[in-house]
Formats: C-alpha cells, sequence, structure tokens
C-alpha cells in the first residue's frame, strides 16, 4: 500500500493550502457576520484552474481527479466551511452529473461554463416534503409536444443564486404507479423560474443557500438529462460522490478547529501552567487528532476507489457518516478548550461548530448513511 500523495496532487495541495490561507481566511469572520458570498475568491479560484478540477481538459477542465478534489475541499473549508460547501457542490453536484449523464452537446454548453467558473454549478433535488425521501419527489414535468412544461419547487439548493443552469429532478410519468423521476437542465432565467435567498441559517452564513419556484417554465426535450425516467439512479449516483465532498469538508472543518484549540492550549495559562501541560488536555487533544487522522484516511479512500473506477457507494457513505460525526464531535471539543472564549465570535471555533452541523444532515442523513451502509453490507 502507498500513502503518498502524487507529485500533481501535492502540488495542488500546496497552492490550495497557501490560496486558503492567504486569500480565503483573511475575510472568513466578516463574511459570516455579514452573510456576504465569497464573489472574489471564486473568480480567483478559477484564474488558478480549480473551478473544473476532475473533469476533462477538452470541457476546459484540468483532467485531475477525485483525490485532488477532497483536498482542495478539506484546505478551503479549513479556513471557511462556506468557501469549502460552495466549491464541494459545484463541483460534485453541478458539474458531475452533466459529465456523467449529459450529451456531448449538452457538456459543451453547459459544463464548460462550470470548469471556467463562469457559472457555479449547482443541482435540485431536495423538496419541502420530499427531504431523505426523495422518492416523494412532487415537482413534475410534462411532455407537451417538443417542450416539457415544468412546476414545482425545490428547497435548499446551494449556489443557484450563481448558476447560469440547474439540473433538477421532476415526475415526468408514472409506470406500474410508481413514479417515473427524471433530471432536466433548466436555466436559471428561463420564464417562471424564481430563485429565492431567505433562509436564515444556523452555520454555513456565506453560501448561498436558495429556494426555487417553478411555474410553467418551459424547456426543450433537448434538456433533458440522460434518460427519461432514470433521474432517481441518476441522483443516487451524484451523491455518492457528493458524499465524497461533505466527508473532505468535515476533515477540513475538524483540522482547522483544532489547529485552532492547539494553538490555544499553549498560549493560555490557568493555576500557573498552560493547559497543554494538564494531562486531561493532552488526552483531548491526541483523541482529536487521531480521529482526524482516521476521518482523513477513509475519504481519501472512498475517493481512491472512485477515481480506479471500483464500487465506492459504501466508502462514500462511511466517510461522509463518520468525518461528519467526528467533526461535530471536534468543533465542539475546540469550544469548550477555549472555555468562556470559544463561545466567543473572535476566536472563530464557535463559527466552526455552528457550520459542522449540516454535514451531519446535508446530502444524505447520519441516519440515511447507515441505512445505505446496512445495504451495502448485506444487511437487508
Amino acid at each position: 500500500m502507498n500513502f503518498d500523495l502524487t507529485s500533481e496532487q501535492s502540488m495542488i495541495r500546496r497552492t490550495i493550502r497557501e490560496f486558503a490561507r492567504e486569500e480565503v481566511a483573511p475575510g472568513a469572520v466578516d463574511r459570516d457576520r455579514k452573510c456576504e458570498f465569497p464573489k472574489e475568491v471564486f473568480k480567483k479560484l478559477a484564474s488558478l484552474g480549480m473551478m473544473g478540477l476532475p473533469f476533462p481538459e477538452e470541457y476546459e477542465g484540468a483532467g485531475a481527479d477525485t483525490v485532488s478534489f477532497a483536498i482542495v475541499t478539506e484546505e478551503l473549508s479549513r479556513v471557511c466551511a462556506s468557501t469549502g460547501i460552495t466549491y464541494s457542490a459545484h463541483i460534485s453536484l453541478g458539474g458531475a452529473p452533466i459529465h456523467m449523464f449529459g450529451t456531448e452537446e449538452q457538456k459543451k454548453k453547459y459544463l464548460v461554463p462550470i470548469c471556467r467558473g463562469e457559472s457555479l454549478g449547482a443541482f435540485g433535488l431536495t423538496e419541502p416534503n420530499a427531504g431523505s425521501d426523495a422518492g416523494g419527489t412532487q415537482t413534475t414535468a410534462v411532455l407537451e409536444g417538443d417542450n416539457y412544461i415544468i412546476n414545482g419547487s425545490k428547497c435548499f439548493i446551494t449556489n443557484a443564486s450563481y448558476a447560469r443552469h440547474v439540473a433538477l429532478t421532476a415526475i415526468t410519468g408514472r409506470k406500474n404507479g410508481e413514479k417515473q423521476i427524471s433530471a432536466i437542465i433548466i436555466p436559471t432565467d428561463a420564464e417562471g423560474f424564481t430563485i429565492i435567498n431567505q433562509y436564515e441559517k444556523m452555520g454555513l452564513h456565506a453560501s448561498d443557500t436558495t429556494e426555487l419556484i417553478l411555474e410553467n417554465v418551459k424547456v426543450g426535450k433537448d434538456h433533458l438529462l440522460g434518460k427519461e425516467g432514470e433521474g432517481f439512479k441518476q441522483f443516487l449516483r451524484t451523491l455518492d460522490g457528493g458524499r465524497i465532498g461533505i466527508g473532505a469538508m468535515a476533515v477540513g472543518i475538524a483540522q482547522g478547529a483544532y489547529d485552532k484549540a492547539l494553538q490555544y492550549v499553549k498560549e493560555r495559562k490557568q493555576f500557573g501552567k498552560t493547559l497543554s501541560q494538564f494531562q486531561a488536555t493532552q488526552f483531548k487533544i491526541a483523541d482529536m487528532a487521531m480521529k482526524i487522522e482516521a476521518a482523513r484516511n477513509m475519504v481519501y479512500k472512498a475517493a481512491w476507489l472512485k477515481d480506479q473506477g471500483r464500487p465506492f457507494a459504501q466508502n462514500a457513505s462511511m466517510c461522509k457518516l463518520f468525518a461528519s460525526e467526528v467533526c461535530m464531535e471536534i468543533t465542539n471539543q475546540a469550544v469548550q478548550l477555549h472555555g468562556g472564549y470559544g463561545y466567543m465570535r473572535e476566536y472563530e471555533v464557535e463559527r466552526m461548530m455552528r457550520d459542522a452541523k449540516l454535514l451531519e444532515i446535508g446530502e444524505g442523513t447520519s441516519e440515511v448513511q447507515r441505512m445505505v451502509i446496512a445495504r451495502e453490507v448485506g444487511c437487508y
């Protein structure tokens, strides 16, 4: 077994770590307070060639691999989780389904702008009455002549305000009494398509989370992504890759909180000693370091399996579940180690703790991950 990064992966990590430290970290606190989307950050990421990182060069991507995507997501999330989730969703939810299921014409029309960073990637799955039960989709797309007429709504959609188009799921018919769900690409400037950005969130304040309203939106049949009736399978495959991104985010946030906590306990004095000299503190720090390392290895393994073209759904769910729960635990401990200061915004760990919670919910809750893992190991 070889745990070394390739020279290309190492170069990407050095580049993005420096970028995160110099370009992303300085404004993270202010963006969180103002709920300000990091537009300039993503313009600079585009200039670095990061916005199409794992996609083929023929579509103006960088031709890198999933491990590299995980590295970039981790490093961005280490200093600003809002930037991390924006990037992860852009690649894994926005670009990936078009790359996996799109026609050559669709890839050139929709994937190229994503790779250039001219459009952020977004994917519309969740609805007010269809969260974990995505099969409960109610949005409809009725074929009239050569056009689909789409009606419905989506909620908790990342990046839509900055996307030129959104791939979303809708019912296109019924077979043997069951819904036939398809994926359709919708331009965000289409008549009848409304994006509402009014959510007040617990964390990830600088990311874009929206509601989509579709009222008689008309698009041609050529906007169908893949085959009609296969949207359910498509989004399951899309989420498998997305869970690697969430796992990488979790590792990044946990690492950032750990870094802050370790620095603090080495400087803070109580009872004539630094906190790091107390064995209780040392044990907390040791456990945090160990769990981050385990989570990172799980994320990288899932990414490596995907890159090898091998089954990775089980590992993606495992890394997402483990890393997100570890992240929540470590950010909680980081706040605790800071004492009263941990509750104050200027020390940043409280932001990391708020941001961490979404990772146990988004792209399949912890409970759903356990269901997926149970199924994959043959429990039912």
